[in-house]
This record gives structure tokens, sequence and C-alpha cells, in this order.
């Protein structure tokens, strides 16, 4: 239980810079490329955890700094033993440093160097993240991986403001690392903690700041600041180059990443690790992604369609229910409509990650991934 995490490089594609690699940590051992299901605040929304291992076969989950924080607050987690003992979750988790809602509260939040003042969206009251207490906050929650803080800049940020930006981030990496070294572990097993590459769109400044996440020489590293307003092609140019730098033997993680087609581009380019909230929440709202393509279970065509979620589904929801069953439950406003699109989204993802591993040890992971990005793609 004392051993750090481990990452071992498995197969790589020989047409392109897709792997195949395995993480070891003290929760468990995790495939990847892998999609982690978000459970911001100790929850994947509709998902029990009995679904997530059953039916969704996840590895490892996501939780959220920034939420966990404010509720239930790190007095409750430390009571409970730490994240995995409060959820019930036994596999690894990864938390993100909040970076990310702080950028998105950009209205009620003030930079500093200090660290970030923000507003909690529930009661309006005021909190302060600072590079130290942010891995203070990770240390209580518990995850297997924990965050570096940075300012997550906008996807349309001009050069000055990025520049700055990275300057900040980077001072406050320092930060992190400093107090990640002078801080143990709370719950009997080694944490470990991913730097962030950040540099907005701009070569030059991701180039610069991979080149400072390499040589830190961690676990693991983090690529942030990507689908967040830049066109699609720009995050994919910032990927292959940034992939370039960062070392090879380590896990390479891609931070709130994307849509199915996103992730098979992204894993093509050497990411192996990838969240997002988009199957959970565009299932929520009637989004299914296929075998065939992305359906609208809304639409009046699936009204009297009597065939299988997903011809090819693997889960039970697949199997038992129709297109016209999970359209009545959500026109009829069910709550188990939410359960059942979020069990086939998230199962759908990690069915694809799952098959672009099995490509790339076979060899073929590029032609496979021509064949079917077509499908991914289309709606229908």
């Amino acid at each position: 239980m004392d051993e750090k995490m481990n990452f071992e490089l498995q197969h790589t594609d020989p047409h392109s810079s897709a792997r195949a690699g395995k993480i070891t940590t003290a929760h468990g051992e995790i495939e990847t490329p892998i999609f982690m299901p978000v459970g911001t605040q100790a929850s994947v929304k509709a998902v029990h955890v009995t679904e997530l291992k059953n039916d969704i076969h996840a590895e490892i989950i996501l939780g959220n700094t920034y939420h966990l924080y404010l509720r239930p607050g790190t007095g409750i987690l430390e009571q409970a033993g730490g994240l995995h003992a409060f959820c019930g979750w036994d596999r690894p988790i990864l938390t993100d440093s909040g970076g990310f809602q702080v950028f998105s509260l950009s209205s009620n939040r003030k930079l500093k160097e200090e660290g970030a003042e923000f507003r909690s969206h529930i009661d309006g009251s005021k909190h302060l993240f600072t590079p130290e207490n942010v891995i203070d906050i990770q240390r209580s929650i518990g995850a297997d991986i924990i965050m570096a803080f940075d300012e997550c800049t906008p996807g349309d940020a001009d050069y000055r403001y990025a520049q700055q930006s990275l300057d900040m981030t980077e001072r406050w990496l320092d930060r992190c690392l400093k107090r990640f070294k002078e801080t143990d572990a709370k719950y009997g097993y080694p944490q470990s903690l991913f730097p962030i590459v950040q540099g907005c769109v701009y070569p030059d400044l991701r180039k610069r700041a991979a080149e400072n996440v390499a040589s830190k020489g961690a676990d693991g590293n983090a690529i942030g600041g990507l689908a967040v307003g830049e066109p699609v092609e720009k995050m994919y140019e910032m990927v292959t180059l940034v992939n370039e730098i960062l070392p090879s033997d380590k896990p390479r993680y891609l931070m709130g990443v994307g849509t199915p087609a996103n992730l098979l581009e992204c894993i093509e380019r050497g990411v192996d690790m990838f969240d997002c909230i988009m199957p959970t929440r565009n299932g929520r709202n009637g989004q299914l992604f296929t075998s065939n393509g992305i359906l609208n279970l809304r639409n009046r065509r699936w009204a009297d369609d009597f065939s299988p979620i997903d011809p090819e589904g693997a889960t039970v929801v697949d199997r038992l229910h129709s297109k016209a069953y999970l359209r009545h439950l959500f026109m009829a406003g069910e709550i188990l409509a939410l359960q059942i699109a979020s069990i086939h989204n998230l199962a759908f993802y990690l069915r694809l990650v799952k098959e672009a591993r099995q490509h790339i040890i076979a060899g073929d992971f590029s032609s496979w991934k021509r064949s079917v990005m077509p499908q991914l793609q289309q709606r229908i």
C-alpha cells in the first residue's frame, strides 16, 4: 500500500502516437487509454457505484476539489476516512484542483499572486484557494491522483494575458510541489501529484509550459486549458505539440475532453487519460452516443421505435430497453430516464476507449479509427 503510482507503457501503435499502458495505484489498476466518469460532488450524477462497476466498467472516477471543499467540507471527509470511504468507491479516484471552477466563476473571483479569491455559488461566502491549501484540501479528500493549482485561461485569451497567466501558473506549480513534498497522505496510501500544462493556443507558450512540467519529474502530467472555446483544430495542434515534449514513460491526462471523436483524435496524438461531463450531462438532456451515431431521444421519430437503445451496446439497459421506452420516460419527466441515459453514455465511452486499446495492441488503431469516425460524428 505504500508504493507510489506506477505507469507501464505496454504498446505503441506503429502508425501513430497512440499508446496502451497500465497505471497501478493503491486502489487498483487502470488500463489506458481510459475515460474517467465525472463524480463532481462525490457522485456520478444519476449513477450508483454498483452500476459504475458492473455495467459501465469504470476503472477510475473523478472528484472535484472546489465542490467537495464547499460541501460536505474537508472535516466531514476526514471523519469518513476520505472520499473513497465516504462514497463507497474502492477503485482509483482523481481530483482536479478547482482551477477550472474558479475560471468559470470569472464574475465572482479575483486572481492575485497569493491565489484565487472567490465567492461560493452556494451561499455567496468568500474563500481563498492558494497552491498550498489546494494541496491540503486534496490530501483531505484522499484521491489517488491530485492536480496542481493553475489558472485555466479562456480559449480566446490574447497573448499577453496567456503569458502572464502561464507565468503565475508556473509559480503556483512550484508552490504546489513544495507543499506536496512537505505533507503526507492521510489515509495510509500514497498520492501522486500531476502538474498541468497551460499556455492557451500559443505554441511557444505551450512548448515552454510542457518543458517546465516535464522537468519536474512527476508521476504523470496533465494538459489543461483546452476545449474552453478554441477551435478544435487548435486543440489538436496543442495536444500534438505538448505530447512531443512530455515524457513518454508517464501517463498524459487531457482535462475536460470531450466528444467520442475528440477522444479518438487525441488518443492518436498520445493521450492516455480523459474526463468530461458530456456523456452524463448530454444524457440527462436526452442525447445518446451510440455505435450508429448521435441521437436526440426527444425527437418524435423515436416514439414508436422498439429497437434496442444501441444494438451493439453491452449493458443491461441497452439490452432491456427500447428507444421508444426511453423517449417515453424523457417526455414523462421520469427520473429513470436520466439514469438509463447516463449509464448508456458512460458505458459507450468506456467501451470506445477499450476498443481503441485493443486496436492499439493489434497494431491497426489508425485504420480502425478511420472506419468508425463517420458513424461517431453523424446525427441520426
